[in-house]
């Protein structure tokens, strides 16, 4: 009885050896499979995209994410969509299946078609630093993206970059610059610049119910600006006096009334 035994052993032995060996010898085994990039847990804001060899910067808001689920998440700068990611090794295979239908202004809408066209089929990736880029194989589509860290609501500056009316989102009224924003201080008041002339106003932050309560109407200067600024500035003071739903999305803010009306606003840089 010894024996049987003995064979009995030996045989998964053997079949573990040959296991271990399958492929080559050492690290360097011609089946050797590199790490997968850590692409996931990070959130990624979209700076570029090249379609068709053509480069286009992105808007404020656009961003992706990728989820331990297979799944891809983001933001083209007006609708929202997703994709089923394969990832094996430096390649991520994308397989866009939904997006939103918001009304968007043209640049826009340009700017999420090349978007969505170059998010799609087999991406080879390369990091270097916080930056990622994503190229297709002839090198003609692609992604520039960078690593974002979140920001809190309160001591962000948060730069107005579109107004919000219903399911609409709409960029800045032509000629309006870029002065318009706000910050959220620690002592219970709300700053800023309305597009031409500044402003300061208290406000409170429930965020249990996920509203900021701004007790205006907000003091302003009394500076005069061109047309398109005064346009602006008429409608974020409008905006800035009562109860608003604040939405915070990574480095992210949308701001709505009761009636729909509101802005988007994105983290100035630091």
């Amino acid at each position: 009885m010894p024996k049987p035994r003995a064979l009995v052993v030996l045989v998964p032995l053997l079949l573990l050896t040959a296991c271990g060996t399958e492929g080559g010898t050492g690290s360097g085994g011609a089946d050797s499979v590199s790490p997968d990039l850590p692409v996931t847990g990070t959130h990624w804001t979209v700076e570029a995209v090249t379609v068709d060899g053509r480069r286009s910067a992105a808007p404020g808001g656009a961003r992706v994410d990728f989820g331990e689920d297979g799944r891809a998440r983001g933001n083209t700068g007006c609708n929202t969509f997703g994709a089923g990611v394969v990832l094996k090794g430096d390649t991520l295979t994308v397989s866009p299946d939904e997006v939103t239908e918001i009304g968007c202004p043209a640049d826009r809408q340009r700017f999420e078609k090349d978007l969505l066209k170059a998010f799609s089929g087999p991406l080879k990736g390369t990091l270097k630093g916080d930056g990622l880029r994503l190229a297709s194989a002839d090198g003609r589509n692609g992604l520039e993206l960078t690593a974002e860290p979140a920001v809190p609501l309160r001591g962000t500056t948060w730069k107005v970059d579109g107004l919000v009316s219903g399911k609409t989102v709409s960029s800045l009224p032509a000629g309006s610059g870029d002065k318009a924003r706000l910050v959220l201080g620690a002592d219970g008041r709300v700053t800023g610049n309305l597009g031409c002339n500044n402003f300061s106003a208290t406000a409170r932050v429930d965020e249990k119910a996920r509203t900021l309560t701004v007790e205006g109407p907000a003091a302003t200067t009394r500076m005069m600006c061109t047309s398109p600024q005064m346009r602006l500035e008429t409608e974020l003071y409008e905006l800035l006096d009562g109860p608003l739903t604040y939405r915070l999305n990574h480095r992210t803010l949308t701001l709505t009334d009761a009636s729909g009306e509101g802005l988007t606003a994105t983290a100035a840089a630091r």
